[in-house]
């Protein structure tokens, strides 16, 4: 049974490099060259809309729109809307696999210009799998599925500075009630997120600065077979900026660029049996390959952001991760589309984005298209004594 969970996190989270070598491949993290980090329920590292999927996986930084609780509750509140909702659907691995999906659904409220509440659900469908025994016989059908729920606050602290926090139920079912699979069960974990945002306007060179941080997936230890056995959750680190600067009254070009590093223990390094925090506050030390490989851990996202007229954008972006620690590399491309009524200013969206593997041979991630729609309500009239601290 565990190497069918493996098999199903690795290929969850999209870590999977088909190389073209003859009729042989090679699925990264099964061999001894190479050192990517697995844990479970990676689906949560997927990123959801295609605004930010079009920006090379880019999002922390960014301004805020109605999917901002899942890369940053940090800048949720500094959102120029009073309530809203998205919906993104992703047909993942689709070059491989073809009832694979991810769906995420969330919606927020602005309760006054100092706090935003939202929530969400993130919902991954691994599509119908035939389980098969030892010796490859036919051992009934499931279709594994994952979820996870999220409560946000976001809080304005300063006029530039925000700070929110997420709290994550998780639920991962690989093998459903089959009766013929008895060693392994679903899992589940309760995690929690928090993110800090700083955001500086520069009037008189009609441009702004942004920075934020998040640390995502602070959780407890998922099992899937018994509790001697369980595996950390993707928590992450995420630190990135965004620079935004005003061409014309109609024209605009947003800068960006996020780095991250997945703070569990690295392979090889016996730290899988640590407790949660030892393994998260060891994670930027335990690398065999010392510091050189602690670096390649981190994964970069980078993109620009074009506006016309706040109706049309043009998004373009690169995602780079190291050879050894999964070789995901890729360029993305995106536009966005916004129509705001102008009796009610209620706003419409859809964005779009695809992904373009740079890596040579086969790429399960070939092809990957997302969809975003969203619809949000202004922001209600602020009352007199509603305020925040100044710098």
């Amino acid at each position: 049974m565990k190497k069918y969970l493996f098999s199903w996190l690795v290929i969850a989270g999209g870590v999977m490099e088909l190389k073209a070598q003859g009729t042989t491949g090679s699925v990264i993290g099964q061999d001894s060259t190479n050192h990517v980090i697995t844990t479970a329920v990676p689906f949560l590292t997927i990123t959801p809309d295609s605004r930010a999927a079009g920006m090379g996986d880019a999002g922390v930084a960014t301004s805020a729109d109605a999917n901002s609780s899942y890369w940053n509750p940090g800048k949720l509140v500094f959102i120029d809307k009073g309530f809203g909702f998205s919906t993104s659907y992703t047909p993942w691995l689709a070059k491989i696999i073809n009832d694979m999906k991810l769906l995420y659904l969330t919606g927020f409220y602005k309760i006054d210009r100092n706090q935003v509440v939202s929530a969400s659900l993130k919902y991954f469908d691994m599509g119908d799998i035939q389980f098969r025994t030892a010796t490859n016989v036919e051992n009934g059908r499931y279709n594994p599925r994952e979820y996870a729920f999220d409560v946000t606050y976001s809080r304005l602290l300063t006029e530039h500075f925000g700070l929110g926090g997420s709290l994550r139920y998780i639920r991962s079912n690989l093998t459903g009630a089959n009766p013929n699979v008895s060693d392994a069960r679903p899992g589940s974990s309760i995690a929690v997120d928090i993110g800090a945002f700083y955001k500086k306007d520069f009037k008189s060179h009609n441009a702004s600065l942004s920075l934020g941080g998040s640390i995502t997936n602070i959780g407890s230890k998922m099992t899937y077979t018994s509790p001697a056995e369980k595996n950390f959750i993707p928590t992450n680190l995420r630190l990135g900026g965004a620079y935004k600067t005003e061409l014309d009254a109609k024209n605009s070009l947003t800068f960006v660029m996020d780095f991250n590093k997945l703070m569990v223990p690295s392979p090889g390094s016996g730290n899988t049996a640590k407790p949660l925090l030892s393994g998260i506050f060891g994670s930027f030390s335990d690398a065999k390959g010392g510091l050189s490989e602690e670096l390649r851990e981190i994964t970069v996202s980078t993109g620009i952001e074009y506006w016309y007229n706040d109706f049309f954008a043009a998004r373009l972006g690169y995602f780079y991760e190291a050879k050894d620690k999964g070789n995901r590399k890729y360029l993305t491309t995106g536009l966005g589309f916004r129509y705001e009524s102008p009796v009610s200013r209620d706003q419409f969206g859809l964005d779009v984005a695809y992904m373009v593997p740079t890596t040579i041979g086969q790429n399960a991630l070939a092809e990957t298209l997302r969809f975003t729609l969203f619809y949000v309500l202004p922001v209600k009239e602020v009352k007199q004594n509603e305020s925040v601290n100044p710098d």
